[in-house]
């Protein structure tokens, strides 16, 4: 089971995903590799997500998700450790209108490519990345898997046209 802190920080939140949908789509990211796990999903506007893209991957424009694994300080005291919710995986932030656009111009229906964003980014946070190809390839095999599972198309299929 996957506990999601749903984060909305969008002036307009109609077309977003219901938080029971966003933990269906982690949990199904996240089969045989988590049971029971904590993550963020903020939901932003471009400007949150321009200016997070800029100092963390510096790239000088808003993004469809970014994900935060989270790593325990070392030198993080005993009592505050007591406060951290039981295997915290980290945080994705989302960006609204870039997934939104996105979904329109890969004819994707929105449910679809907001499915693929939270299980792209529930697999970074587990340690999966794009970097070789032979990590973007098994990253792409359990995206398809997840969503395939949910019911939705291979995200990849328009690819290799």
């Amino acid at each position: 089971m996957i506990t999601i802190d749903y984060q909305i920080a969008v002036k307009d939140p109609s077309g977003l995903p219901e938080e029971a949908d966003l933990v269906k789509y982690a949990e199904t990211a996240a089969q045989d590799l988590v049971a029971n796990a904590a993550m963020t999903v903020r939901i932003a506007e471009e400007d949150e997500s321009h200016a997070l893209n800029m100092e963390y991957r510096h790239v000088d424009r808003p993004t469809n998700v970014l994900s935060f694994p989270y790593e325990l300080p070392e030198d993080l005291p005993p009592e505050a450790r007591e406060e951290l919710p039981e295997n915290y995986l980290g945080d994705l932030v989302i960006c609204k209108s870039v997934v939104e656009r996105e979904a329109r111009e890969q004819n994707k229906t929105p449910e679809e490519h907001w499915a693929h964003m939270v299980v792209h980014g529930t697999l970074h946070l587990l340690g999966f990345d794009h970097i070789t190809d032979e990590e973007a390839l098994e990253m792409e095999t359990r995206e398809t898997a997840a969503l395939r599972e949910l019911g939705f198309p291979d995200p990849y299929q328009d690819d290799e046209e």
